[in-house]
């Protein structure tokens, strides 16, 4: 016969005062409940100074228990259901939601995935399905198609009842969603790093070439700043910020940048549109490397080209283990009554990965694979 919530929570009691202290998954099986119901108890009990979390157990409060209590933080909360969303789990978020994963995993958590298909509208719908189903914090990465918010797309993000940490995503100062926690990668740094290589190889004239979406705002703050402060030559529509698939006119435009207006590098986000391009200016007599040296973004597929592609390859495992680590952080935070700790945005350096496609296979950033 299941047990009312005042009778598990006598039971609990009596159980932890007889044994001193138990682990959460025990005392869930022993009473016949899910962990993440256990520890919904647990944690009213905790919060009554009734029992105390101490590494994952439950132990009978006592006066050096509760000093271990203060002097450590808490752990994540055993069984804890984390809800991620993802506009996809192709490309870069494959690594993202693995890392998210492993990292949940090993502190006894669930991950639950949703995906919005880069569609605004999907996320909250995603959102209310996951939290329905018990998940007790989001990661998410939402399908703002700028990368940031725009007409009050973050405000049913802000009215969630649950802890959220932003994935690859982030809200300008001074709008509401600036105050979440998030975890990126600094795009803005691997562009200048790119357009750094190209010009320590001695490049001038250094072209971009990026896809619309989330990215491009970073990118290409990145690439002009480092332009600007190399004393490069600057390139006449560069960044060309185009829309997937349109390669025949990405094309066109290097075409005329390296028989036009000298340059001799080009940025080219993101690598399968790298690859895609590399054989069409091949076939409009533009050679990689010898003519045109190419960097390409993202390191998904570039190492698979004809001809190598130099990449530039965002942290993302590290991306979801940091958001991961972060979202489990608060909900111990909660569960413990503690006072949060101030909230962070993290910006994860991506690294610059040499090979063929620069006609340089030296230098100390070089990290082929």
């Amino acid at each position: 016969m299941r047990l009312h919530v005042d009778q598990r929570h006598e039971r609990v009691l009596e159980l932890v005062r007889e044994r001193g202290s138990l682990r959460v998954a025990e005392l869930a099986s022993e009473l016949g409940v899910s962990a993440v119901t256990l520890r919904r108890d647990v944690e009213a009990l905790a919060a009554q100074g009734r029992v105390q979390r101490l590494h994952g157990a439950v132990v009978w409060p006592t006066e050096q228990t509760t000093a271990e209590v203060v002097q450590q933080p808490s752990p994540a909360a055993e069984g804890a259901v984390i809800g991620m969303i993802v506009p996809t789990t192709t490309l870069i978020f494959a690594d993202i939601v693995r890392g998210a994963r492993e990292t949940v995993e090993a502190q006894g958590g669930r991950l639950v995935l949703g995906m919005s298909g880069y569609v605004d509208t999907e996320d909250p719908v995603q959102a209310e399905h996951l939290l329905a189903g018990g998940a007790e914090g989001l990661l998410i990465a939402p399908s703002w198609f700028g990368g940031v918010p725009a007409g009050g797309q973050e405000k049913w993000l802000l009215e969630c009842a649950v802890p959220a940490v932003l994935i690859e995503r982030s809200a300008p100062a001074g709008n509401p969603a600036a105050v979440l926690d998030r975890v990126r990668t600094d795009r803005s740094h691997g562009a200048a790093e790119a357009v750094g290589h190209f010009a320590h190889l001695g490049h001038r004239a250094v072209a971009a070439v990026l896809q619309e979406g989330p990215h491009a705002a970073q990118i290409t703050a990145g690439y002009l700043a480092a332009v600007e402060a190399l004393g490069l030559t600057p390139v006449a529509g560069s960044p060309a910020i185009r829309g997937h698939g349109e390669y025949d006119e990405m094309a066109d435009y290097l075409v005329d940048a390296v028989e036009n207006r000298g340059v001799t590098a080009v940025l080219v986000h993101s690598d399968e549109d790298a690859v895609v391009l590399v054989p069409r200016l091949q076939a409009r007599g533009i050679s990689i490397p010898s003519d045109l040296a190419l960097i390409a973004y993202d390191d998904e597929v570039a190492g698979l080209s004809d001809v190598p592609l130099t990449a530039v390859a965002p942290p993302t495992r590290a991306v979801g283990e940091l958001a991961a680590k972060l979202l489990l952080q608060r909900l111990a935070e909660r569960s413990s009554g503690r006072t949060p700790t101030p909230r962070q945005h993290l910006d994860l350096l991506p690294e610059l990965r040499v090979r063929a496609s620069c006609g340089a296979n030296e230098g100390t950033k070089q990290a082929s694979k």
